[in-house]
């Protein structure tokens, strides 16, 4: 078992070094985004990667306090849910109001894989084979799909 220090270190470790992976990676608009704090340009429309000892998930999370507009976003998500699987080439996990790790409700597009360990650095190659296409295909999707949600803002 880790101290909550060695636990927070390991992560920040892992979060590290996938940031380092993928800071060759241009986005699909050809800068260099950041990858870890993907920048979607729309407030309460947040890309999101955890890890934890169990399983590690990648997805879209909607965090408008206003559960009726966080409503309205995934629907406009839901209208855009077969060129989200054109890019990532999966069928993900679709969510509307759930409360997260705060007791917050959010709405959560997301996959996720397990069993995966952050805390083993045996499971790191898995974690960021699984992390890096799907956030390059979210940020391909983006691409596209943002200007879907400009009357939102």
């Amino acid at each position: 078992m880790y101290t909550k220090e060695q636990a927070a270190q390991l992560r920040q470790s892992f979060w590290t070094t996938f940031g380092q992976y993928m800071a060759p990676v241009l986005s699909a608009e050809g800068v260099k985004p950041n990858w870890l704090n993907y920048n979607t340009r729309q407030k309460h429309v947040y890309f999101r990667m955890k890890a934890d000892k169990k399983e590690a998930s990648i997805g879209i999370e909607l965090t408008h306090p206003d559960i009726e507009i966080q409503a309205i976003f995934f629907e406009q998500f839901q209208a855009l849910k077969v060129v989200l699987q054109e890019y990532t080439g999966e069928e993900w996990i679709w969510t509307l109001h759930t409360p997260d790790e705060t007791g917050k409700t959010i709405s959560r597009i997301y996959t996720q894989i397990s069993p995966v360990n952050i805390f083993n650095r045996d499971d790191w190659p898995a974690l960021i084979s699984f992390f890096k296409p799907r956030l390059i295909s979210l940020d391909q999707f983006w691409n596209d799909a943002q200007y879907s949600f400009e009357e939102l803002r």
